[in-house]
């Protein structure tokens, strides 16, 4: 049984640890506004009664959570979607219009996450995922604004890590949730320099030209901090998005120089000799084992998307 463990930021938003795979790999959002809520990502569904208990400790009613926002269908994102729905009888979903198909009617979605991890593994991690009646949904448009009770959300279209992606800017805290879109920077990635970010680049949908042009419109909102699903809070973020593209391009780089035998296998020792020589040089003090646990399931995820990215560059 998970323990709920949470954090309360600035501006009335509560970050609430996800425990997915481990302790402080990915969070959620809770933002109030005048005595009514919203949940930005969601966890698995095993992040459910965690949220619920939050809730209920802080004698927040089922009703008055308003919205429940996904960044994009990534179970990790909204994996516990259907379960929080049927919960929270006032809540609608918001979510990127290519990825509400799969809110509705999760059957694919599930069916093709099983064949990646297993039925085994995904019984363990995500659990069953539930459909959500249609006339609850509603479909992000690029620039569409939330009133949550009088505070606005701003919904974006941020394409790249996957074609379904939408990023939150709230202007009462000058900041952006960013799911994926914005890179992981884990807390046990920090040094003197600050904080250590790096672009995930999962199957099926990346699009390296696309996620640069998605970073970039970011910046110009001028936000002066990030939500980062992994893993909270991170100010400053200009400075992290010059590194974000250097990333991005490093991994176009290496890829592209591979032939294709043994390509997969390349991949991930090219990218992972980058990022150990990169978090050397950023000065992060972290045993080997703690590194692995962080960044090796998130290596695999890179040189993954990127083999498909490939083939279909391949192909096209």
């Amino acid at each position: 049984m998970f323990q709920l463990k949470y954090k309360e930021l600035p501006y009335g938003i509560t970050c609430i640890e996800s425990w997915y795979q481990s302790e402080g790999i990915a969070c959620c959002y809770l933002l109030e506004s005048n005595g009514q809520f919203a949940l930005i990502d969601t966890g698995t569904a095993r992040t459910t009664p965690l949220i619920m208990a939050l809730l209920e400790e802080h004698s927040i009613s089922k009703e008055q959570v308003q919205y429940i926002i996904p960044t994009h269908v990534h179970l990790d994102h909204a994996g516990g979607a259907g379960q929080l729905m049927a919960e929270l009888p006032q809540a609608q979903l918001v979510i990127h219009p290519f990825g509400a198909r799969h809110m509705i009617d999760p059957s694919k979605l599930q069916a093709g996450v099983i064949t990646v991890y297993g039925e085994e593994a995904f019984n363990q991690q995500f659990d069953e995922l539930l459909p959500i009646p249609e006339e609850r949904v509603i479909e992000m448009e690029d620039g569409m604004l939330l009133n949550l009770n009088g505070r606005t959300l701003y919904l974006i279209d941020t394409p790249g890590h996957a074609r379904h992606h939408l990023t939150v800017w709230d202007e009462q805290s000058k900041g952006l949730f960013t799911g994926d879109v914005f890179g992981n920077g884990y807390p046990e990635l920090h040094s003197s320099n600050g904080r250590y970010l790096m672009p995930v680049t999962s199957p099926v949908q990346l699009d390296p030209p696309v996620w640069h042009q998605s970073i970039d419109k970011l910046l110009s909102f001028h936000p002066e901090r990030v939500f980062l699903t992994h893993y909270g809070m991170l100010e400053n973020p200009k400075e992290h998005a010059e590194q974000l593209h250097r990333d991005l391009d490093a991994y176009v780089d290496i890829a592209l120089s591979l032939n294709s035998e043994n390509r997969y296998e390349n991949l991930l020792e090219q990218i992972t000799n980058y990022h150990l020589k990169n978090i050397q040089k950023h000065g992060c003090d972290i045993s080997k084992q703690d590194l692995d646990r962080l960044i090796a399931p998130d290596l695999v995820l890179c040189a993954q998307g990127l083999e498909v990215w490939l083939h279909k560059q391949e192909k096209a």
